[in-house]
């Protein structure tokens, strides 16, 4: 299984993030799993992943990836300008996820969060994992 994208399912941006990239995700690239659903527990502990990671997070080839990394690799495959910020990755990490960081530690604050994962349409439920 590879290209996972991981999200915090009951973050409404996080929510509305699977869906944006899955609307520009032409070619199907991505499969997803809530970090609360049994493959995304699965998923985190064989990966070695901490249970600390305040990010969406990128399973690529058997390689992980965090915050702004993961959110840039994933634009590498969206239909249109977005795939532009892929160039974005020779900016310094530690920049990068300065900015990353701002967002994920208010995302509850700013977006708020529900009390369930995003259910998936029928035609959308193969890429999901469960």
């Amino acid at each position: 299984m590879d290209n996972i994208i991981l999200f915090d399912g009951i973050c409404n941006f996080c929510n509305h993030s699977v869906r944006f990239i899955i609307k520009r995700d032409k070619n199907a690239v991505y499969k997803f799993a809530s970090l609360q659903s049994n493959i995304g527990r699965e998923l985190v502990s064989k990966h070695n992943i901490p249970t600390n990671i305040d990010s969406l997070i990128l399973i690529e080839n058997n390689q992980c990836y965090y915050q702004s990394t993961a959110a840039l690799k994933i634009c590498k495959h969206l239909k249109g300008a977005w795939k532009l910020l892929y160039c974005l990755l020779v900016v310094p990490r530690p920049i990068r996820n300065y900015l990353y960081h701002i967002v994920a530690k208010n995302r509850y604050k700013w977006f708020g969060q529900t009390d369930s994962c995003l259910l998936p349409s029928p035609e959308l439920k193969k890429r999901f994992l469960t």
